[in-house]
């Protein structure tokens, strides 16, 4: 790679690209936990598409059928027209998801997007309540365009929006308040039923169960029903903001199945999709179904590929639990090693759920710090959270127990430069 060859991207893509700096390469091919650069070195990756690749890079199985597929000039782009991919993915949707965990949902098919799935949750809770507040949390994170943006914690990312982002009301997240602070249920519950809070009454809240962007902030059993008893006592719409946490990266496919909740709305990106292609869902009780023809709508809402990977990857990894069990079992094994960290090394401490964990730094700086020596090493990760003091791990959910314990190693030697350099 010339000088000359990476000044191109310097010279005519915009400013905004981000991941390119933190991973300063030019990424080449990829396959299953692997990336590898275009002079022939490995990276194993700890980032899986920022969650949109839970099956691994070029998985063969979503890959051969989606070659098939093209190759039988199957439809490409299809708006909301209805198409034998389409049908196929509905069918399995149906019977792979929510037949089997007694859940009656209709589907929509917004914008391939995580946020215009979560455009489309908040125009349709407004819709149906006739009311115009959301209720969001601090450090949420819910995508970059304006409705999503009013319900995001982050002040950077909120500063972007260059308008004011209204309708939208933040509440403690659970851990938020410092211990001994006062319960925040009893607190969302007196400003919701007294008349002169100042606080309208919501048309809905929306949650992640665990804040991946936030800081890996993970919501409990306990906390996540008594939020959905909140709001079905007070007629409030419930949405699960799924787009990182579910198609299983904290264990069963949606995150929210550990709290034995249902919610109102789901919203679904990044990792249904199945190979990375872009695809959303919403998933609404079918009485919220209230939506117009069109009302809501996009070009590329038919990404039929999409369709038939997600087809597939529903078939053959959730007609059984032996990824979900798998993940589980990797998510503890995760867990052991970032502990042995936390006690080898003073200002550390982790949190996850599944395969999603967090190294947390009491400075702020190593967290970035690690991640370079990271990627140095030949292992990909990025920080989240407020100051970006969380090394967050997203592995494929396909990664095998030696990958995990490969890149485990890596991270523990990146810690090791960091926090011993620091002394």
């Amino acid at each position: 790679m010339t000088t000359l060859d990476m000044n191109i991207f310097d010279e005519i893509e915009s400013n905004v690209r981000g991941y390119c700096r933190a991973w300063p390469t030019v990424f080449d091919t990829a396959s299953g936990s692997w990336l590898r650069d275009e002079d022939g070195r490995d990276y194993l990756d700890f980032f899986a598409g920022a969650g949109a690749l839970n099956y691994g890079h070029n998985n063969p199985v979503l890959k051969q059928a989606l070659v098939d597929y093209v190759m039988r000039d199957g439809i490409t782009h299809g708006l909301d027209m209805s198409t034998v991919a389409k049908r196929r993915l509905l069918e399995t949707i149906q019977t792979t998801l929510l037949e089997p965990r007694d859940l009656d949902y209709k589907v929509q098919f917004p914008g391939p997007t995580g946020a215009n799935a979560v455009e489309a949750a908040l125009k349709l809770a407004r819709k149906v309540t006739g009311r115009t507040t959301i209720l969001n949390f601090t450090n949420a994170f819910h995508g970059m365009t304006l409705g999503a943006l009013a319900v995001t914690g982050n002040a950077a990312k909120r500063a972007g929006a260059g308008v004011p982002l209204l309708h939208a009301t933040p509440m403690p997240f659970d851990g938020y308040l410092p211990e001994g602070g006062d319960d925040p249920f009893v607190w969302m519950e007196t400003i919701l039923d007294d008349a002169s809070s100042g606080v309208d009454k919501p048309a809905a809240v929306i949650v992640e169960t665990v804040q991946g962007e936030g800081g890996v902030n993970i919501a409990s059993v306990e906390w996540l029903r008594s939020l959905a008893q909140l709001c079905a006592d007070r007629e409030i719409l419930l949405i699960v903001d799924d787009v990182q946490m579910g198609c299983g990266r904290t264990g069963p496919f949606f995150s929210f199945e550990a709290a034995d909740i249902t919610p109102d709305i789901v919203t679904l990106s990044k990792s249904i999709g199945g190979y990375g292609l872009p695809m959303a869902l919403v998933l609404m009780k079918p009485e919220l179904d209230q939506w117009a023809p069109g009302e809501h709508n996009g070009t590329f809402r038919g990404n039929n590929p999409a369709f038939v990977t997600a087809q597939v990857a529903l078939e053959h990894y959730w007609s059984d639990t032996l990824l979900s069990t798998g993940t589980l079992a990797k998510g503890e094994l995760v867990h052991r090693n970032l502990s042995q960290l936390t006690e080898s090394f003073q200002g550390l401490s982790t949190r996850g759920r599944g395969l999603v964990h967090g190294l947390v730094f009491d400075e702020p700086s190593q967290a970035g710090k690690v991640c370079q020596a990271a990627f140095e090493r030949g292992l990909l990760t990025e920080t989240s959270g407020a100051s970006d003091e969380v090394v967050k791990l997203l592995p494929p959910l396909t990664i095998t127990s030696a990958e995990l314990e490969h890149g485990l190693g890596i991270l523990a030697e990146s810690v090791g430069v960091v926090c011993e350099g620091a002394h």
